[in-house]
């Protein structure tokens, strides 16, 4: 029960997606990138396992911080242990993000679904075994044939549709593409993929997160008119009155905060002032499954729907274990990728999808990831 060991292993991992210089995944040639595990192992020998980048447990955070939490503490103590690391945020001079706390507080969770062999939400009290999928479309891009041109964007819901899609949602052009933001070009590529797809297919629409409050609403208006499902950060979210004033003159759901600070405390404060109509959690974005959950139940409380931001087997438990959440968000997708070749480091996929659109929620014990070891020792860097 007692943790004994918290360990970081760095290793290279071969993918096809490059980062621009704001951070949006575009397709390219294949390259190794650096990728972590955070391993968090007992005096018994069992061990539990999160992905993150080496960034966010790189060998100061493990010794300063991380170490000192969790090494002699009873793993079980979860909740304890994330409101320990939480209060040392304020004290770390920024060091200890909520990135952080989220690959600890999953490892945690699939540390203890592999010591009682059960899947995590199953430990947490399952509402489900499958969820609807949503494609979740990368950013647009200036690549001949990718995500160039509205046409394009209609192209490739048409193919999301025929894999079994019945949701889609757009990730339309930002900077550094040359001409964008452009309320208007996002909107024609709205209109062409429901064009493309019909009036059955749910869309939404995730789209530069810097208009302005009158160029939001010109998106919104438009999007009303498309019949889509929600509009997500078409503005900073640090105005949280901008999401308000937002929410009081659209009639489409405003989902929200994504990327804002504040974890489950924050999200409150939105619902509360009615800056969303849909509230938003992510593992990463409010630094675990724990508050995550947390945020999944306070939006039910107030008889709100809260969706999920991200993919991979963190994300797909919360959606597992609530009532609240429509979709699990499967991507990003591009024409010139596939999804489903997985990641090299994992035996299989941890969110497969079947022809009705459904992922399955894996029954493997813990986070259910099917991860190769041995591919990691043999690529290890640190």
């Amino acid at each position: 029960m007692i943790i004994t060991e918290v360990e970081a292993r760095v290793f290279l991992t071969t993918t096809h997606r490059h980062s621009d210089s704001a951070g949006h995944a575009h397709p390219g040639p294949a390259h190794q990138v650096p990728q972590a595990m955070l391993t968090i192992r007992t005096e018994d020998g069992h061990e539990g396992h999160s992905f993150t980048t080496p960034e966010i447990i790189r060998p100061h955070l493990l010794d300063k911080f991380l170490r000192k939490v969790l090494v002699g503490q009873d793993h079980r103590d979860r909740e304890r242990l994330w409101q320990d690391l939480a209060h040392w945020q304020r004290g770390s001079a920024a060091q200890l993000t909520d990135r952080t706390l989220a690959v600890v507080d999953c490892a945690l969770w699939d540390l203890a679904g592999r010591s009682l062999n059960q899947p995590v939400h199953k430990l947490i009290g399952a509402y489900r075994d499958k969820v609807l999928a949503y494609g979740s479309i990368m950013c647009g891009d200036e690549l001949e044939g990718g995500l160039a041109t509205p046409e394009d964007y209609a192209r490739f819901a048409e193919t999301l549709v025929k894999r079994g899609y019945k949701g889609i949602k757009l990730h339309t052009w930002m900077p550094p593409v040359s001409w964008a933001p452009d309320v208007k070009m996002d909107l024609r590529a709205c209109a062409a993929v429901r064009e493309a797809v019909g009036p059955g297919i749910r869309l939404m629409i995730d789209a530069f997160h810097w208009y302005s409050r009158s160029d939001a609403l010109e998106l919104g208006r438009g999007l009303e008119k498309l019949a889509f499902d929600w509009i997500e950060e078409p503005m900073d979210e640090q105005s949280m009155s901008s999401y308000k004033w937002l929410a009081d003159n659209l009639d489409i759901p405003v989902v929200g905060p994504e990327s804002a600070a504040g974890k489950h405390w924050h999200r409150a404060e939105w619902v509360r002032h009615g800056a969303c109509d849909i509230l938003r959690t992510g593992v990463n974005d409010v630094g675990g499954i724990t508050p995550a959950i947390k945020t999944m139940r306070m939006a039910e409380a107030f008889g709100m729907d809260c969706e999920v931001h991200g993919n991979t087997a963190m994300n797909l438990h919360v959606v597992a274990v609530s009532k609240n959440c429509r979709w699990y968000e499967r991507g990003l997708l591009h024409p010139f990728l596939e999804y489903d070749d997985g990641f090299d480091y994992l035996k299989s996929l941890s969110d497969p999808m079947d022809a009705d659109g459904f992922v399955h929620v894996p029954d493997r014990p813990g986070l259910g990831e099917d991860i190769d070891f041995a591919f990691i020792e043999n690529n290890r860097v640190a």
